[in-house]
């Protein structure tokens, strides 16, 4: 079967194969959407009662199961999508009830940029969880807390600051990617080092923490941070700096960068999230639909999700410097109808190419994701492989 790789042809595949999805949802039926705990793991329905005379109850018929394993073409396709690529990327999907991975550089470390805001949040839910920490908690957020770069809760600050709960920060964190926000939860669950004790409790594996938005983004630049830069400053204190300090920052970054993670390490962290090892049931429900509520990236891996799946994810975007992007990111899990979850990263750690290559690239991924599944729902339905 010959690997589709552009957009449109991974349209023209998915049609014909959503007619078999379609019909085969309508005879199983599909998850009520109102209940997004549903999603989280899969719980059978209840049985239907025995017949009263034994001789009269029907007889289980056996019933087709999944395959168990990465289709080839889900293989052949995610390497030819990472090898075909102009720029440095990991990609990884993991079949969450499964628990297989197809990846492409999957341990190699990427820049995470604002995809690290999921590793706040947790440690956030964790605090919660463990009685450490309210979301009512009532928050000040003054000029002295302004950091870099996007933050629309700046324009909230003035000169007095305002008050606000862990609970508003951590939506804006999650769905608008408010650097400003993040910081404020950081400091308020004990900084880096409580995100990366999070790590070591949990045994994450190819996940980092860098050093907080301030250091890290001047540190890419080449800058020794001073607060005076917060806001707009950093802009003219970025441009005042040689191009080859500029450079030779941003070489050292990406050669080992301080807030990198892997494709694997990423999906296997958010399957966890899903299976519900990382935090409590109602913690776990929360963090989801927060994810699914992001405003970030619409046409990142969001623009290859079709209609009545569901998407929650976290995007990341890193420093330009002469037409180099430092990290453009996104990861996420997405949820089909008939309530299989899949987790998906692509982590795109240094490119040149432009904005809609970088998406094409990430929406033919999940076009990836999409045809795999219908594929196998297919074969669990006829018996038969796919031609």
């Amino acid at each position: 079967m010959r690997i589709l790789f552009d957009r449109f042809a991974a349209w023209r595949q998915f049609l014909v194969l959503a007619c078999v999805s379609l019909l085969v949802t309508a005879c199983a039926g599909a998850i009520p959407q109102s209940r997004p705990q549903d999603y989280v793991s899969n719980v059978p329905p209840p049985q239907r009662p025995l017949l009263d005379r034994p001789e009269a109850r029907p007889q289980p018929q056996p019933q087709p199961t999944m395959a168990a394993g990465p289709s080839r073409e889900l293989e052949q396709a995610i390497d030819a999508l990472g090898r075909g690529f102009n720029g440095r990327v990991g990609i990884a999907v993991r079949d969450i009830e499964d628990g297989w991975t197809v990846s492409w550089n999957g341990d190699q470390y990427q820049p995470q940029q604002s995809v690290s805001k999921t590793w706040v949040a947790m440690t956030l839910l964790d605090a919660v969880d463990r009685g450490q920490i309210s979301l009512d908690r009532q928050v000040r957020v003054g000029p002295e807390d302004t950091v870099v770069f996007h933050q629309p809760m700046l324009a909230r600050v003035g000169n007095s600051g305002f008050t606000t709960t862990l609970r508003e920060l951590f939506t804006e964190a999650m769905t608008r990617s408010d650097n400003l926000a993040n910081d404020r939860i950081l400091w308020n669950v004990g900084g880096p080092e409580a995100v990366r004790e999070f790590f070591v409790r949990n045994n994450l594996q190819g996940l980092r923490f860098g050093p907080g938005e301030r250091l890290l983004q001047s540190g890419i630049a080449g800058l020794d941070w001073q607060q005076r830069y917060a806001g707009r400053a950093f802009y003219s204190a970025r441009a005042n700096l040689s191009q080859s300090v500029r450079q030779a920052a941003m070489d050292r970054y990406l050669a080992d960068p301080v807030d990198g993670a892997t494709a694997n390490g990423m999906v296997e962290a958010l399957a966890r999230l899903v299976r519900g090892e990382l935090l409590s049931p109602q913690s776990t429900a929360l963090m989801i639909n927060t994810m699914r509520s992001s405003r970030t990236g619409p046409q990142r891996l969001r623009g290859g999700v079709p209609d009545g799946w569901l998407f929650g994810h976290k995007t990341g975007t890193g420093q330009n410097l002469n037409g180099m992007t430092a990290g453009y990111n996104d990861v996420g899990i997405v949820t089909t109808p008939d309530g299989r979850n899949y987790a998906v990263a692509v982590l795109i750690g240094s490119t040149r190419v432009g904005i809609p290559e970088r998406q094409r690239l990430m929406q033919a991924v999940m076009g990836q994701v999409v045809s795999h599944h219908l594929r196998r729902r297919y074969e669990r339905f006829t018996g038969g492989a796919m031609r």
